[in-house]
């Protein structure tokens, strides 16, 4: 149980730490900037998020941590993926959100700021807010594949759904072993939410903000 608390532990601190390093424009250029052309180039970009995009990757462990706190946690992680696909769908279908990249950043700080809060959310509002925020990221990762066929388009789903249902239950069983453990173990949790706060003020100011 110690080593699970200090393996979630030192995802908030690279959360934390990562952010600074990565442009976050790379969350959605998988494969150089070129849209997929085959099955292959497909699940590989899928597979992909959300682990190059640190914003991406932030939310999908907010929502692992909400979730923890759920009797039906499974269920509220698969609502977020769902939506996310449904994200995905609605960029790929030429639907236009003005500045997308600026309300993905504002849904990572809102996540980590619930989870710093310590304060478990009624099942009702964790669906709304982990289902909005899954559409926004879903649009955002829709980038990557809009003008994509059919073929690559599909293997993409595959690959997002798979990799995003791994990480978010895998991060959701381990923060549901801290919580388990002694009190003072929650602030383990609250490191986690800082750490999403920052990568989400980070991307923040990188959009508002462009470096050169």
């Amino acid at each position: 149980m110690f080593a699970m608390g200090k393996w979630i532990q030192t995802a908030g601190l690279f959360l934390a730490s990562i952010a600074l390093l990565i442009d976050p424009a790379l969350a959605h250029h998988v494969m150089g900037g070129q849209v997929p052309v085959t099955f292959r180039d497909g699940l590989l970009s899928g597979l992909a998020h959300p682990i190059i995009g640190i914003d991406h990757f932030a939310a999908v462990v907010a929502v692992a941590c909400l979730a923890s706190t759920h009797r039906a946690g499974s269920l509220l992680v698969v609502s977020f993926v769902v939506a996310m696909v449904a994200g995905v769908a609605i960029h790929v279908r030429g639907t236009t959100l003005p500045a997308a990249e600026i309300i993905v950043a504002l849904s990572v700080i809102v996540l980590g700021a619930v989870l710093l809060r310590n304060r478990s959310l009624y099942t009702g509002a964790a669906l709304v807010l982990f289902i909005a925020a899954g559409l926004m990221h879903g649009y955002a990762l829709g980038e990557s594949v809009y003008g994509s066929e059919s073929s690559p388009l599909v293997a993409y789903f595959i690959g997002l759904v798979a990799i995003q249902i791994t990480v978010a239950l895998v991060m959701m069983f381990a923060a549901r072993a801290v919580l388990q453990q002694r009190e003072s173990e929650i602030l383990t949790l609250r490191m986690v939410g800082a750490g999403v706060v920052g990568v989400g003020l980070t991307v923040l100011i990188q959009q508002v903000i462009p470096v050169p």
